[in-house]
C-alpha cells in the first residue's frame, strides 16, 4: 500500500510542555492534540479533531516522522460497511492489511455525533513553513 504524504507546518505536530500552574498541555499542535487511538480503543469519544484542507481528521498515532491521521466523514456518506473498534479487532490479521487502513470503517463519536473514519490513513510530515519575503 502507497502511503500519501502532506506536507504540513511544523508547529501542527509539535508535543508542547506540560504546565504544573493550569494543569494542562501548553504549545501542543492541533494534530498532535488530536490522537485519540487510546480513547477509540477505550469506546470514548475522540478529542478534537484538527481541520486539512477543509476536512476533519483525527491522529492514531504519532513518531518523529510524522502522525497518522484519517479523515472524518458523516456515515450518510461513506460508501462503506461501518463497524465498531471491537467488530474490527475481531478481524485480526485481515483488518490489519485492508487497503483502507486498521481504523477505515470504524464508527466513532465527537460532540454527540457519530462520524466514520475513511481510509486509507495518510502521514502528516513537518515541512518549511511558508516565509513572508519583504524583498
Amino acid at each position: 500500500m502507497a502511503v500519501c504524504l502532506y506536507t504540513i507546518e511544523p508547529s501542527r505536530l509539535a508535543f508542547g510542555a506540560w504546565c504544573h500552574t493550569s494543569e494542562k498541555q501548553i504549545g501542543e499542535g492541533d494534530i498532535r492534540a488530536s490522537y485519540s487511538a487510546d480513547r477509540i480503543g477505550m469506546g470514548q469519544p475522540i478529542r478534537k479533531p484538527f481541520r486539512y484542507a477543509g476536512e476533519l481528521w483525527v491522529c492514531v498515532g504519532t513518531g518523529p516522522s510524522g502522525a497518522e491521521a484519517y479523515r472524518l466523514v458523516d456515515p450518510s456518506v461513506f460508501g462503506s460497511t461501518t463497524r465498531t473498534y471491537a467488530e474490527r479487532c475481531r478481524d485480526g490479521d485481515r483488518a490489519r492489511g485492508d487497503p483502507a487502513g486498521f481504523y477505515g470503517g470504524i464508527i466513532v463519536r465527537h460532540a454527540g455525533r457519530e462520524l466514520v473514519m475513511a481510509g486509507p490513513p495518510v502521514t502528516f510530515v513537518a515541512g518549511e513553513e511558508a516565509q513572508l519575503s519583504l524583498f
